[in-house]
């Protein structure tokens, strides 16, 4: 409550609360008043607070609203509660700073000396809310010639200075503390105003009550702040670290201030000079000092390099205030020296120039079984094999030299290896050199498929050749509709063929459902550190060789998403996002793919009585069910893009913490939604996921490695 006494404050506002009966009094007084203007805002704020995304908790109502009367103004302002009025207020400042950073700057009382670049300084720490209470200083009264730099107004004039201040601060916000002593500081007054304070921000004239407030500053084991508005000039004094440090970083020695008292400006030169460092003034400013007393009253400032200044000592609150690294000493922040160092923009280029190489295969029938296989899908189109041949055999051999984090165990590496056999397996029928194949798996080498060529076909998987060798990645927006179950009991048939199953979300509810475990599992590949530095090595940018990896271009994004994916690459911004619990949006790219599509499938296989996650060779195994599968859905006119969850390999939850310790628990628990959603029993495992769709073809294909008979695609 604040009585009616206190309707004479020249910068504080009275706050009333009807509920009171003397604010009651109060203000049906003020109502009464002739020429009193009552402007009621809670409407429009309503509103406003109704329209931000993730609204805090205010546990305000009506009871809480207050009536704000501003006797310089004879205005009265009606608004919400100050937890409501503060989460509209400051709800721009996120994520720059969050509502935990900023509830815990409201702890800070900073003092701000000197009204001239102090009042845009205390200002600019009111808007964004870096501190929970101020306190002004300055003895002097506001003049026309302070309004080069003073955002103040003509009414202004002859009002002293901490007062404009803090009026101009109370009709930003009227719940901020503000207290002022508008007259000045001296060696009487100095400890009395930097008591109870966090962070001291020096910014007066007076080289003595500089001194003072130094001294004043480290009897307390405060931190100083000063800015000099000439090249930028910040300087931090951390007393509160370093107690025993002289004052103004030793710049003026053992100077007293009682030899800095009632110096003339012309007088005061010597010690200015002293302190920005003849070196390192401006030539506008060194020549300015030079006419001071002569041509000039005082030493000039500009109303930008002000505003300059209290952006970076604002910075330099909010570090101190939020227990961030900030060591003593200066720094300069010279726009006219930035501004010199003007270069052209890097073109951020995110897709390469097309190239126009041909899609060449060899004449000979061995050579044409190697490019086939060499053209089968792998992760990140890694091709974790290599491949050797002689007169009786080809080997497709699992190089663990290409493995990644979400390759666990080798499972992905077998999978593609399995499909690479099943490539060289269609083209060795295609050309009569069909014959037994097998999976191998001993100590020194994880994996090995080997064909042996004989002289059989097969009719099935000769018909595969050619879609074989124009099998692509599709990850274009579908265009929705129901696949035929003719053609699902085509896939379905393809995978046992293999002696795989099939398990497929077909129903729009399940594929919604099947959008969001994937968009979050995207979410957690981004964030954790290990799996977004593999994800983005596998990206192939301008420049890069693109005979492995994921060439941009078949990304298919469209203008937002390739600006989303430039932010996406940069692991400092996933480590912020990861500070905040945030990064919802990281899966966007997910969502609306699987969103669009037709259905998503899995191919799985029966894992072996007694096997807990499947062999690599079993693993193999689905993976020419996956080519097979791949190939089908082509031929039936279906979109294709294999998705790959991050947890698609792992089968424990050791495993799982492995993969990504921050995000364990929720990688267990959309493997386990992943799995409902499709129907896997138990005692199956899922080789590869794929999202079949209706759309456009793909507008390019991600290029291979070279295997003799020419450069590869698919």
């Amino acid at each position: 409550m604040v009585g009616e006494a206190d309707l004479g404050v020249e910068y504080r506002p009275l706050i009333l609360d009807p509920g009171d009966p003397d604010d009651e009094r109060a203000l049906a007084g003020l109502r009464s008043t002739p020429h009193i203007e009552i402007n009621d805002l809670r409407g429009l704020l309503a509103t406003e607070f109704g329209r931000l995304n993730d609204p805090p908790e205010t546990a305000e109502g009506p009871a809480d609203d207050r009536w704000v009367y501003y006797p310089w103004r004879r205005s009265v302002l009606v608004l919400p509660g100050p937890r409501t009025f503060r989460a509209i207020r400051l709800d721009r400042n996120r994520n720059k700073l969050t509502r935990a950073e900023q509830e815990r700057l409201r702890t800070l009382t900073v003092g701000v000396v000197g009204q001239s670049v102090g009042h845009a300084i205390a200002y600019t720490l009111a808007q964004e809310g870096a501190c929970g209470a101020l306190r002004l200083a300055d003895f002097d009264e506001l003049e026309l010639s302070n309004l080069n730099r003073v955002p103040a107004t003509l009414f202004d004039i002859g009002v002293n200075k901490a007062i404009v201040t803090a009026r101009r601060i109370a009709e930003l916000d009227p719940y901020l503390t503000v207290e002022v002593r508008g007259g000045g500081l001296d060696p009487d007054t100095v400890d009395d105003f930097v008591d109870g304070l966090g962070i001291v921000v020096e910014e007066c004239d007076s080289l003595d009550i500089k001194l003072l407030v130094r001294e004043a500053a480290r009897r307390r084991k405060l931190p100083l702040i000063m800015e000099t508005s000439d090249r930028g000039l910040l300087d931090i004094e951390r007393f509160d670290l370093e107690p025993g440090r002289q004052p103004f970083h030793g710049l003026l020695g053992d100077t007293a201030a009682t030899q800095l008292r009632g110096l003339s400006t012309r007088d005061k030169a010597p010690y200015v000079v002293g302190l920005l460092g003849a070196r390192d003034l401006s030539a506008r400013m060194a020549g300015s000092l030079v006419e001071v007393g002569e041509t000039l009253n005082s030493w000039p400032q500009l109303g930008g390099d002000v505003v300059l200044g209290a952006a970076s000592v604002a910075t330099a609150v909010r570090r101190i205030g939020l227990g961030r690294p900030l060591r003593s000493g200066r720094t300069r922040l010279d726009i006219e020296q930035a501004l010199d160092a003007l270069t052209d923009p890097d073109l951020d280029l995110d897709e390469p120039a097309a190239d126009t190489d041909t899609d060449t295969v060899p004449a000979a029938p061995l050579d044409r079984i190697l490019d086939c296989a060499q053209r089968a899908p792998s992760g990140g189109n890694i091709q974790p094999w290599s491949l050797h041949t002689t007169e009786q055999e080809i080997r497709i051999t699992l190089d663990p030299q290409y493995t990644t984090a979400m390759d666990t165990g080798y499972r992905g590496s077998a999978v593609a290896v399995g499909a690479a056999l099943y490539n060289a397996r269609v083209a060795a029928a295609a050309h009569d050199r069909l014959g037994p194949h097998e999976f191998i798996e001993t100590p020194d080498a994880p994996l090995t498929a080997v064909l042996r060529p004989g002289t059989d076909t097969d009719p099935a998987l000769a018909a595969d050749y050619p879609y074989a060798l124009a099998r692509e990645t599709n990850r274009r927006i579908g265009h929705g509709g129901r696949i035929p179950e003719s053609v699902l009991a085509g896939l379905a048939a393809a995978a046992a063929a293999e002696n795989a199953q099939l398990r497929a979300a077909t129903s729009p509810a399940a594929l919604r459902a099947m959008a969001e475990v994937l968009a979050d599992s995207d979410q957690v590949r981004y964030l954790t550190p290990q799996l977004h530095r593999e994800m983005f090595a596998e990206m192939r940018w301008p420049g890069d060789d693109l005979s492995d990896g994921i060439d941009t271009r078949s990304l298919e994004l469209a203008p937002d998403e390739r600006a989303a994916m430039q932010i996406a690459r940069r692991a400092d911004v996933m480590a912020q996002l990861h500070s905040w619990s945030a990064g919802a949006a990281l899966g966007d790219y997910a969502r609306d793919r699987v969103g669009s599509s037709s259905a998503v499938v899995a191919v799985t296989f029966r894992r072996e009585p007694g096997a807990e996650g499947g062999g690599l060779a079993e693993y193999a195994r689905a993976g020419a069910a996956v080519g097979r599968v791949w190939i089908q859905a082509q031929r039936s006119g279906l979109a294709v893009q294999p998705m790959s969850p991050v947890f698609l390999f792992s089968q424990t939850r050791t495993e799982l913490d492995a993969l990504s310790p921050a995000y364990a628990d929720r990688l267990s628990t959309l493997q386990g939604r992943f799995l409902e959603i499709l129907e896997v029993p138990e005692q199956e495992s899922v080789a590869l996921v794929l999202r079949l769709s209706y759309a456009a073809a793909a507008s390019v294909r991600s290029k291979r490695r070279p295997v003799p008979g020419g450069e590869l695609r698919g």
